[in-house]
């Protein structure tokens, strides 16, 4: 029988204990919004002193068929009991059989094979090894703003040099073009970009690259970014631009996948069919999973052996990820688009009744409230300046005061990201509104 050791966390059961024990032992630990967790369901999360909070941000997006949803419980309970681990490209398994089945049925266009792996970063660079090998081109163009992991590959997609600092990204040959962030964008007249924007990608390929294009990665919604919603026509002049110079558009869905947008793909607001889509996050409501999904054509540049995951397409997890997308087809992704259209009125009352509202946006439940010094004249000139002091406390005020965890985000860290479960009531929103007000009205 092992020890214990005598600094072990076993038995503690308060919130002091849990984070000085995270002080401790965990590294680079980031507690952005400092709620213990013991347990969690539905949409509440329970600390170790017995508070509940309402959450509207899911883990980062998530937990987006509800914390505990016992249809995923039960699935991966019942896998357990099966076997744990036979590493899916050594032991073909049901699991993942099923799945990849199950991916080719719901995924946009001829989507057709999958490879699983454990998170969005691996999903996205292996996505981006598959374009290499069957492109045989090299360069890859990502959006400024953007976000597509924290691994030295992925990190040097990203558009944020936050991200970045220290860090030194490692894959070669990236460039980025500007994103669809039509509040801030300097090409445009007023808050709107158009499809012309997305021209800016054929300057980029002139200019940046040497025209050895493998793929161009774009988030159909940009989450990291602060919720930035393209215009219509721009993702299919994105992806019009990449066939014209023999590349591959890849779609990372790791946030907006799963029901997040009102569809089960955020592709699918969109008139594009992406060449590979990356998954992660809700795929399996928390178990860690990733998967990324080409056309069989595609697929099959991959000669075995080229790529590999050892814990990818766990049996427990794929067990979890079949519940998942049963439990969205089931009416959570409906709530979500229904839940999301009442969202964007009340989210754009907000902007008629506090000037530091500069702009809501989003689709389904993923929305962002930029907020702003309404007196001060943010970059380039186009916006008022981001208050990233003003969106830090209003989400203390709204965990403190009225016990809700709303997360912020965006490229200025000025955009309170509405994220919650899919599974939401509309009480509850109203809940979590009703906080918000509450906290504009008391902190701005």
């Amino acid at each position: 029988m092992s020890e214990q050791k005598p600094n072990s966390a076993v038995g503690r059961a308060s919130n002091a204990s849990v984070e000085s024990a995270y002080d401790d032992h965990v590294m680079g630990i980031w507690k952005s919004l400092d709620v213990p967790v013991r347990r969690a369901s539905g949409c509440t999360l329970e600390d170790f002193d017995g508070t509940e909070y309402l959450d509207l941000f899911s883990g980062i997006s998530v937990t987006n068929v509800g914390h505990g949803n016992a249809a995923v419980v039960d699935a991966a309970k019942e896998q357990l009991d099966e076997f744990v681990h036979g590493c899916s490209y050594v032991h073909p398994n049901e699991p993942v059989a099923d799945l990849a089945e199950r991916i080719a049925d719901v995924t946009p266009g001829d989507l057709r094979k999958s490879f699983f792996c454990n998170s969005g970063t691996e999903a996205v660079e292996g996505a981006v090894k598959l374009a290499r090998k069957y492109t045989g081109s090299k360069e890859v163009i990502a959006l400024e703003m953007g976000f597509h992991g924290r691994t030295l590959g992925s990190l040097a997609l990203t558009g944020n040099k936050s991200y970045k600092q220290g860090m030194a990204p490692t894959l070669n040959d990236v460039a980025h073009t500007a994103p669809p962030y039509g509040y801030r964008c300097p090409r445009c007249d007023g808050d709107q970009c158009d499809a012309g924007c997305a021209d800016d990608l054929e300057r980029v390929i002139g200019s940046h690259t040497s025209g050895d294009l493998a793929a161009v990665v774009v988030e159909p919604v940009m989450g990291e970014a602060g919720i930035v919603v393209p215009p219509a026509g721009w993702l299919e002049r994105v992806q019009e631009i990449a066939h014209d110079h023999d590349a591959l558009l890849i779609a990372d869905e790791v946030q907006t996948g799963y029901g997040r947008t009102g569809e089960l793909f955020a592709s699918e607001h969109f008139d594009v069919e992406p060449d590979i889509l990356t998954q992660a996050k809700g795929i399996a409501n928390g178990l860690p999973l990733g998967a990324f999904t080409a056309p069989a054509e595609i697929a099959d540049a991959f000669d075995s052996g080229d790529h590999l995951s050892t814990f990818g397409g766990n049996p427990v997890a794929c067990a979890a990820a079949l519940a998942t997308i049963d439990e969205l087809q089931d009416g959570i992704v409906d709530n979500a688009r229904e839940q999301g259209e009442w969202l964007e009125g009340e989210l754009a009352a907000l902007e008629d009744e506090y000037d530091v509202v500069g702009q809501t946006r989003g689709l389904g439940l993923m929305w962002g409230v930029e907020l702003v010094d309404p007196d001060a004249t943010g970059p380039q000139n186009v916006a008022p300046r981001p208050d990233s002091e003003l969106a830090a406390a209003v989400s203390d005020h709204l965990r403190e005061e009225s016990n809700v965890v709303l997360g912020v985000g965006g490229y200025y860290k000025n955009v309170m990201r509405v994220q919650p479960p899919l599974s939401i009531s509309r009480e509850q929103l109203e809940t979590g509104l009703d906080g918000l007000r509450s906290a504009l009205e008391d902190v701005a």
